[in-house]
C-alpha cells in the first residue's frame, strides 16, 4: 500500500487543474506560495484531517464495482487521495433520501450499515472501522484511515430508544436531530430530551446541522457531551438555512461543541478564500476549539474551486497559514477538536452507564 499514491488517478475540478507547475526544474518552478503549500503538507503529516461528513457509502451503492485502495475516479474519495490530502478520519454519513420514516427508514439505515461494514472489510489496507478516540490513534499508527459511522438520520429511530441502542451496538456514533416530531421547528419535546439523555449514556454524538435554531439551542444546553454541527458554516457570511447565526455559534463554543465547516459552494462560497472566511468567522465568534472541517465529498454538492476532492485539504491549510493561523490553531482545526469531542463522549458514557439504566420511554408516554 505504500506506493499507492504513485498510481493515484488524476482528479479534475470545474474551473482549473491542480495547479502543478509545468517547469521540469523544481528549484526554478516553486514560488513562495509553493513553500506555504509545503508547510501545509508538513503540518498535516503531524495533524491529519478529521473530515466531519462523507457521503461515500451512498455514492458507492450505485457503482457496480470499485476499488478504493487502487483508486476510484467515479467518486471524490479513495485511499490514494485521502493519503495525498492527509485525511486521517472520515465520518461516513448514513443519511437517506428525504421522505423515509419508520420501518422504511430503519430498514434503509440497516442496509447502509451493512454496506459500510462490507466496504471496510474489503479494503483492510486502507480503512479501519473505529468506535473510540483511542481506536482512531491505533488506526493512524497502522497507516489506515479511521472510519466513524454517522451521522445517521433520526427518523430511523421512530420513537424507540431500543433501536438507538441497536444502532449504537452496530457502530453508530453520530445521530442528526432533524426530520422527527420530537426535534422540530418548535425545538425538543420531552421525548426528544430523553433521546439526548440516552445518547449521552451511550456515547452517541448529536449532530445539529439542519436543525431548527430552537433545537440547536436546547440540545446544546441539555447535552452533557459536546454536540456537533457536521455541516454548518457562518450564517452572517452566507444565509444558508444549515449555517449558524452568531448567537448560536457563541453558545456552541461556550458549551465545548464543534462547528464543522463544509467545503461546499452553496454553504460557504465558490473559492478557497470563501471557505477560509467562514473558518475565520467561526474561530472569532466561537473560539478555535469550536471549529472543524467537513469535506462533504460524495454528497452531490458542488465544491469550491481548488477543493474538488479529498486530496485538496493542503490547499485550504495553506490559505489559512497565509492568514496567520498558528500551528496550534490548525492542529485543533484538523485533528484536535474532533479527538476532544470523541474522548469527552467516551468518558461521559462510561460515567453515565454507572448512574443511569437504559431508557425505555416512548413518545406517547412523554409527549401524549
Amino acid at each position: 500500500m505504500a506506493d499507492l499514491q504513485d498510481d493515484r488517478p488524476a482528479t479534475t475540478e470545474v474551473g482549473g487543474d491542480h495547479g502543478l507547475p509545468d517547469d521540469p526544474f523544481p528549484e526554478e518552478a516553486y514560488a513562495p506560495a509553493d513553500e506555504t503549500l509545503r508547510r501545509a503538507h508538513s503540518l498535516l503529516a503531524d495533524h491529519p484531517v478529521a473530515d466531519g461528513y462523507s457521503g461515500l457509502p451512498w455514492a458507492l451503492r450505485h457503482l457496480p464495482w470499485y476499488d478504493l485502495e487502487l483508486g476510484e475516479l467515479a467518486v471524490d474519495t479513495d485511499v490514494p487521495r485521502m493519503r495525498e490530502g492527509h485525511v486521517g478520519v472520515l465520518f461516513w454519513s448514513l443519511h437517506l433520501p428525504e421522505g423515509l420514516a419508520g420501518d422504511r427508514a430503519l430498514g434503509a439505515t440497516l442496509e447502509q450499515l451493512d454496506l459500510v461494514h462490507s466496504v471496510i472489510d474489503s479494503h483492510p489496507e486502507g480503512l479501519r472501522l473505529v468506535r473510540t478516540a483511542g481506536q482512531i490513534i491505533d488506526a493512524r499508527n497502522c497507516g489506515r484511515a479511521a472510519v466513524v459511522l454517522g451521522p445517521a438520520g433520526a427518523p430511523a429511530l421512530d420513537d424507540s430508544l431500543g433501536i438507538l441502542r441497536v444502532l449504537h451496538a452496530l457502530g453508530l456514533r453520530v445521530l442528526t436531530l432533524t426530520g422527527t416530531a420530537w426535534a422540530s421547528d418548535a425545538g425538543l419535546t420531552r421525548f426528544g430530551e430523553e433521546v439526548i439523555r440516552e445518547m449521552n449514556r451511550l456515547g452517541v454524538l448529536a449532530d445539529l446541522s439542519g436543525a431548527s435554531d430552537a433545537t440547536v439551542g436546547r440540545a446544546t444546553a441539555l447535552s452533557k457531551t459536546p454536540v456537533l454541527c457536521t455541516r454548518s458554516a457562518a450564517r452572517a457570511l452566507r444565509p444558508h438555512p444549515a449555517n449558524l447565526p452568531d448567537d448560536l455559534l457563541a453558545e456552541l463554543g461556550a458549551a465545548g461543541g464543534l462547528c464543522m465547516v463544509p467545503l461546499t459552494a452553496e454553504q460557504t462560497g465558490p473559492t478557497v478564500r470563501d471557505v477560509a472566511d467562514h473558518l475565520d468567522h467561526v474561530r472569532a465568534v466561537a473560539g478555535p476549539e469550536c471549529v472543524g472541517l467537513s469535506g462533504t465529498y460524495d454528497s452531490g454538492a458542488a465544491h469550491p474551486h481548488d477543493l474538488a476532492d479529498a486530496s485538496r485539504y493542503p490547499h485550504l491549510i495553506a490559505e489559512l497559514l497565509r492568514r496567520g493561523w498558528s500551528e496550534s490553531e490548525l492542529s485543533l482545526l484538523t485533528w484536535g477538536n474532533v479527538q476532544r469531542v470523541l474522548r469527552s463522549a467516551d468518558f461521559m458514557a462510561r460515567a453515565a452507564q454507572h448512574r443511569r439504566e437504559p431508557s425505555n420511554a416512548r413518545i406517547a408516554e412523554l409527549d401524549g
